[in-house]
């Protein structure tokens, strides 16, 4: 990973539909973000939660977070690609931590040196934005304890 890399400025929405601005929104002094670009990812992403619930459950500076980063050309669907999000889901915490991008998704993955878009990125931030970690796919344990050192050093 390059060192220096930073959370860009963006708007995001979560599936409350509450408007949040990041990196500022992300409320861990530790926070892992899954970085999804296409439906077919979401299996990716739900293959680190629980291994995210039990660190947050005994990590209380910790938090995590969904990011459906979606093209502009979407756009104008967000409302019913949000909804339909948030009907299939329904549970209150993961609708707050489920964030949408939309847009110039390279707004995103330039600032984060996120050249693969067919698979999620995970990246572990501080709670300026700074990135500590960075890795691709789903859940594996040796990712997991690379996660977790940097999780733990900082």
């Amino acid at each position: 990973m390059p060192a220096g890399l930073a959370f860009p400025q963006l708007e995001a929405r979560n599936l409350e539909g509450v408007g949040v601005s990041l990196p500022e929104a992300f409320e861990g002094r530790r926070n892992v973000v899954l970085v999804a670009f296409r439906r077919e990812h979401q299996s990716l992403v739900d293959s680190w939660v629980p291994w995210l619930e039990a660190r947050a459950a005994t990590d209380p500076a910790f938090r995590f977070y969904e990011l459906p980063t979606i093209g502009r050309l979407w756009a104008p669907m967000r409302n019913i690609i949000d909804g339909g999000m948030a009907a299939a889901i329904r549970e209150p915490v993961i609708l707050r931590r489920t964030l949408t991008v939309y847009g110039d998704v390279r707004r995103l993955t330039e600032p984060l040196g996120i050249d693969d878009r067919s698979t999620v990125t995970v990246l572990a931030l501080d709670d300026t934005g700074a990135v500590h970690w960075s890795g691709k796919g789903g859940f594996e344990a040796a990712s997991a304890a690379g996660l977790g050192a940097a999780l733990d050093s900082f």
